[in-house]
C-alpha cells in the first residue's frame, strides 16, 4: 500500500524505551490512521563487532565511552540511501533549545532521521558528516536520547493534519502565539463555590476571545515572563 504520511526514522540502543509512547493514545491512532511511520532501529544489529559492540574509549584518554563511528554510518548510509531525509537530528544537550516554533518547523518535513545519544556522545565526525540539526530538550543531561527523541516525536506528530480530532486545536496550545494558553473551564459551572468566569457562559464569541487573550497575557506576566521580553 502506497504511504504518503510523514517518516520518522529513530537509532537507538534501547527500542524498548520508545515502545510506549507510540502505543497508546494520539501517536497510535497517528500510526494507525497512517498519517505517520516511525521505524526504531537498534543500532548494535549495524555493528561490525562479533559482539556487537558500538562504543570504545575515547583518544585523548578520559572518562566515558564514546559512540563509535562504523554502526552509526552503516545505518544511516542504508537510510539515505533509501530515501531522502529533510533533516537527520542528533538528540544531544548541546543542541538548540526545542521548542514550539522548532515542532511547527518540523511538522512540514516528510522524512526525519532521530539519533539518540548515550554515553559521552557520538563520535564528532558524525556530527561533521551527517547531522543537520542537534536539539536539546534542556539544560540537563539523560541518560540518553530516547525520552527526548519521544517528546519531539510527540510534539511533531500532533501537528499533522488529521492527528487531532479538532485541528485548531493544536493553533491555540501554549507557546503558538508566543503567549502561555489561557484558563480552560467545563462542567459544572460551579464547584465547591467556584463559578466559571461569565464571560465564559455568555455566548458572545468576541468577548470570549478578548477575555481568553488577556487572561493568557496574564498568565504568561506571571509564570513566564522572559517570553515577553
Amino acid at each position: 500500500m502506497y504511504f504518503s504520511g510523514m517518516r520518522i526514522d529513530i537509532i537507538t540502543l534501547h527500542p524498548e524505551l520508545l515502545e510506549s509512547p507510540f502505543s497508546v493514545s494520539i501517536l497510535k491512532r497517528a500510526i494507525d490512521k497512517k498519517l505517520v511511520d516511525v521505524v526504531v532501529h537498534q543500532l548494535r544489529d549495524y555493528s561490525d563487532d562479533k559482539h556487537r559492540r558500538v562504543d570504545d574509549t575515547q583518544f585523548g584518554g578520559g572518562a566515558g565511552m564514546v559512540m563509535s563511528v562504523q554502526p552509526i554510518s552503516s545505518l544511516l548510509d542504508q537510510l539515505m540511501s533509501e530515501r531522502n531525509y529533510d533533516e537527520v537530528i542528533y538528540m544531544s544537550p548541546d543542541g538548540s533549545r526545542f521548542d514550539q516554533g522548532e515542532a511547527n518547523q518540523l511538522s512540514t518535513c516528510s522524512s526525519l532521521i532521530l539519533l539518540c545519544g548515550h554515553y559521552k556522545g557520538i563520535d564528532q565526525r558524525i556530527r561533521d558528516v551527517y547531522i543537520t540539526k542537534e536539539i536539546s530538550i534542556g539544560d540537563f543531561v539523560l541518560s540518553g536520547g530516547e525520552l527526548p527523541a519521544a517528546m519531539v516525536c510527540d510534539a511533531v506528530i500532533r501537528l499533522l493534519p488529521g492527528v487531532l480530532g479538532d485541528e485548531t486545536s493544536a493553533l491555540t496550545d501554549s507557546f503558538q502565539d508566543g503567549l502561555l494558553a489561557p484558563p480552560v473551564y467545563t462542567r459544572p459551572a460551579e464547584w465547591r463555590g467556584y463559578k466559571v468566569p461569565d464571560v465564559l457562559l455568555s455566548g458572545h464569541a468576541k468577548n470570549i476571545e478578548d477575555w481568553r487573550h488577556e487572561e493568557a497575557v496574564k498568565r504568561t506576566q506571571l509564570m513566564r515572563p522572559d517570553l515577553l521580553e
